[in-house]
């Protein structure tokens, strides 16, 4: 080996060792990585930050954005609030939502997707009564066995079509991964449903919540109104009528309030009017969901005229009123709290003491919790005017159903133009964040937020390495090690060797870093056996996926550690025969439609 390869090597190690350590995250140690590459010498410095403007990296951030409009718009709402029913069996529940979610993980990057479902899973869970730690897990595997099927579903796979792009001047495209991806999918969603969760150790915290933790959510529940509008479909059924509704989103109906009367226990068999306002309690992302879902209005909706013109989009803010508030003792119509700040009521969170009045005429009293909607640009300023406490920041979004289509259609037309090769996926992305920040369907103090900084911070800093690695011939002596490895053996035997070698490095080394090494490994050892690349490469970028083994190797199966009560070595009990049906399932269809 030269003193280069003996270099990076030690730098490979040395992040490897720093990851599987987990003292510090991951993104520091791959940037530490890059600038000792360069210190060193064998990162040339004018090509050291190339890896942050790389179409994998640009990809990447586009679809976080892509995906917070998405969520933002209710397009992913709209799917769950369908297809979801707490009342199905276990095996049921987790072949649809694993569906959904292989679905979206396709379409949209998998940490996102799942980002978006735990928390319908969770709630899903929680109405069943069972531990979410029962179908967490599957639906994790679910999210990362979709992100296989296309170009942006999975870091790895945007990773290895930009290495394809390097080395032979030609990218993947949109679905080229496909059809190993859905065979490959299809046999993970079914063994997850029908076998996996079985494998899961029983759950050893029975009082642990549905968060993860233990005891009662604390969380506020508001007392609320909303407004049925003219056209809604609820118009003329009775109250009853949204009762399922309810039980899915959480919120209870106490009552309805028709031309300033207020209607208690006989709401019940009321028949819904339009102009009518349903006096609910809920927390505030029920609220928001049952709203949406059911189209309704905001109950102060004549000054939601005062809310258009929000520059940077609606925020829905807690705060607890203090003794020397502005609004304690009087109401919110009677300090002008629309009109003087833009501001509504949302709901009024009272513990244990009712509520008499309509939201906006009802004397608030220290202590009393209020949900406020508020333009995003005010919320500081809104605050201070009250004299009250913000609580904490929980990230509570409005959900701009209306925009629901439009959302949709702009991702739907750049997915569509990129499969067809009418425009660069990089900049079909582009175009639609553009369009969701002019279109305010992600607002635009939110845009960055949406990026997952140290992701990308992590794609720019190894992308020089592997391609060091590469120029250095490093990748091409791991090669010739498998290689010599399975000399005289078939050429699938090479092939699975380098798989099982993968998966094993993405059990314990983040699958986008075990994508930038493996990959250009594959392509020297088809070369040196006289294959085709792309055959090592569709191996390579399944296996990369397929981290099942360890809460460490893919960010989903982080993100379920502590909601689902997990611990570090319950992932193989499923993941390991897991891992094996996807080796054996994915290798022979490799091999059918990627012919060597």
């Amino acid at each position: 080996m030269t003193n280069d390869q003996i270099i990076l090597f030690a730098l490979f190690g040395g992040v490897f060792i720093m990851l599987l350590w987990g003292r510090f995250r991951y993104d520091i140690v791959a940037f530490t990585a890059l600038l000792l590459g360069i210190i060193l010498g064998v990162v040339p410095k004018e090509e050291a930050f190339y890896g942050f403007g790389h179409p994998a990296t640009l990809i990447v951030a586009l679809v976080l954005i892509v995906s917070a409009g998405l969520v933002r718009s209710g397009a992913v709402l709209l799917i769950t609030r369908n297809l979801v029913d707490a009342k199905r069996g276990i095996a049921s529940h987790i072949t649809t939502m694993g569906g959904i979610g292989a679905i979206l993980s396709a379409f949209m990057n998998n940490v996102a997707a799942l980002a978006l479902l735990m928390p319908v899973d969770i709630a899903t869970a929680r109405k069943a009564g069972r531990l979410p730690g029962k179908t967490l897990m599957p639906l994790s595997f679910a999210t990362i066995l979709g992100g296989t099927i296309t170009l942006i579903g999975t870091p790895p796979n945007i990773v290895i079509a930009g290495i394809r792009q390097d080395q032979f001047g030609e990218s993947f495209r949109m679905f080229d991964f496909a059809p190993v991806g859905l065979v490959t999918a299809l046999a993970g969603l079914l063994f997850v449903a029908l076998v996996g969760w079985r494998l899961l150790p029983g759950m050893n915290n029975p009082d642990t919540d549905a968060q993860g933790g233990r005891g009662t959510d604390d969380s506020a529940r508001y007392v609320a109104e909303l407004t049925v509008p003219e056209g809604n479909s609820r118009v003329g059924d009775k109250v009853s009528a949204l009762y399922d509704a309810c039980d899915e989103t959480g919120v209870h109906i106490i009552g309805l309030l028709r031309g300033g009367r207020r209607m208690f226990g006989s709401a019940r068999n009321a028949t819904i009017e339009a102009g009518d306002a349903l006096i609910l309690e809920a927390k505030p992302e029920e609220l928001d969901e049952f709203r949406a879902g059911e189209k309704l209005e905001f109950s102060d909706n004549r000054r939601m005229t005062l809310l258009d013109a929000a520059d940077q989009g609606l925020s829905l803010v807690e705060v607890v009123v203090r003794d020397d508030s502005r609004i304690n003792g009087r109401s919110a119509q009677a300090i002008g709290l629309a009109w003087r700040q833009r501001t509504i009521l949302m709901g009024i969170s009272r513990r244990g003491r009712r509520i008499t009045e309509r939201l906006r005429r009802e004397k608030v009293q220290a202590g009393d919790i209020l949900l406020l909607l508020v333009p995003t640009e005010s919320v500081e300023e809104v605050v201070e005017w009250l004299g009250a406490l913000p609580l904490a920041n929980r990230g509570l979004a409005v959900t701009e159903n209306k925009k629901v289509w439009p959302a949709v259609g702009l991702f739907a037309a750049a997915v569509l133009g990129a499969s067809f090769g009418l425009i660069d996926l990089t900049v079909a992305l582009g175009v639609v964040v553009v369009a969701y920040a002019v279109g305010r369907i992600v607002p635009l103090h939110e845009l960055y937020d949406q990026v997952e900084w140290p992701v990308v911070v992590l794609l720019g800093s190894m992308i020089p390495l592997g391609a060091a690695l590469e120029t250095s011939g490093g990748t091409e002596l791991i090669a010739e090690w498998l290689g010599a490895i399975t000399f005289g053996r078939p050429v699938w035997v090479a092939m699975g060797l380098l798989m099982v070698v993968t998966m094993v490095m993405s059990a314990v080394l983040n699958n986008t870093a075990t994508a930038i090494v493996a990959a250009p490994v594959g392509i020297d050892m088809a070369r040196t056996l006289g294959v085709n690349p792309d055959t090592f490469l569709i191996a390579v970028a399944i296996s990369a996926s397929c981290a099942f083994l360890t809460p460490i190797g893919h960010k989903n199966n982080t993100l379920i550690l502590g909601p689902g009560g997990y611990r570090f070595g319950d992932y193989w009990q499923m993941g390991l025969p897991l891992t094996v049906l996807i080796l054996v399932v994915s290798l022979p269809a490799t091999l059918f439609f990627w012919p060597l």
